[in-house]
């Protein structure tokens, strides 16, 4: 599978619930928010699922039809984004998260900085992280 993305992204964050860890095989996932009509899927036939989040917010898991790999996920209570996987981007060498989610729920021996903006769980408000990621690419 192949997608593009064809404009900026607005936020990238880390999420540390129990499922982020799970489908990342990770202590972590890596979420690139980006305007929904921006993503197009050029090559392969991507499927979904659709599961409930720590926050009881549903939550559309999309994946490679293929190999399986968990591509984006879109949020039924912010139906103008998806969140890329960022790890699956072709180049991830300049990708610089502005925040973490779900620290309650991160891994005891991880290091939060506090320097991002970090949240105990889903916040209320997710434009101070589209800020953060404005003022961070200026």
């Amino acid at each position: 599978m192949r997608y593009e993305i064809r404009s900026q992204p607005l936020t990238l964050y880390l999420c540390h619930c129990k499922e982020c860890q799970k489908q990342s095989s990770s202590a972590f996932g890596m979420s690139l928010t980006v305007p929904r009509d921006a993503l197009v899927v050029t090559r392969g036939q991507p499927k979904a699922w659709i599961r409930k989040a720590d926050s009881k917010r549903e939550v559309k898991n999309v994946f490679c039809g293929e190999w399986g790999t968990r591509l984006f996920h879109e949020r039924t209570y912010s139906p103008g984004t998806i969140n890329v996987k960022a790890g699956t981007l072709d180049d991830t060498s300049n990708l610089l998260p502005v925040g973490n989610l779900w620290t309650r729920s991160a891994q005891p021996w991880l290091t939060i900085s506090e320097e991002m903006l970090n949240y105990e769980g889903q916040p209320d408000d997710i434009h101070p992280l589209w800020n953060k990621w404005k003022q961070q690419s200026s």
